[in-house]
């Protein structure tokens, strides 16, 4: 592979992959399938229990009154409570239901059952390239996150 070509390679087969894995989980959703940016803000009250709107608008790169609707629409479906701030009473926290919490885990769960069923048909060196590359894809993402984050 050039190196000229590298970049592209790798974000095509990311963007790929990602692809099929969302296309062959939403298959078998019992439940009605969450947009993106909605199941984007819920793993992010996931990592961040607690967190203002405002601040989950500025990590998901979105307008204020983009996530304050997104809230809105998650709450009126159970996924999300919101509770004003005790320090800032004109502020609210974000937090997750019980329904989110087990959403989530049963998305994390099928999506690490069916990368591993695909890893396990790959050869070991295969496995061990894709073991090899996942601190590498760590960092890489830091670095696209402080990017932003500086722009």
């Amino acid at each position: 592979m050039e190196q000229e070509t590298f970049p592209r390679e790798l974000a095509d087969a990311l963007v790929g992959a990602q692809r099929l894995i969302r296309r062959r989980l939403r298959a078998g959703l019992t439940v009605p399938r969450l947009r993106g940016a909605e199941a984007e803000l819920l793993r992010l009250v996931e990592t961040r229990p607690g967190i203002g709107v405002s601040d989950a608008a500025k990590e998901l790169y979105l307008a204020g009154n983009s996530v304050s609707t997104l809230v809105n629409q998650l709450v009126r479906d159970g996924y999300l409570i919101r509770e004003t701030d005790p320090a800032d009473r004109r502020a609210a926290r974000l937090l997750l239901t019980e329904a989110a919490e087990a959403r989530l885990r049963a998305w994390q769960e099928r999506r690490a059952d069916l990368v591993g069923r695909h890893v396990s048909r790959l050869d070991e060196t295969d496995r061990e390239a894709l073991r090899a590359a996942v601190p590498a894809l760590r960092k890489l993402a830091v670095t696209l996150r402080e990017e932003a984050e500086e722009s």
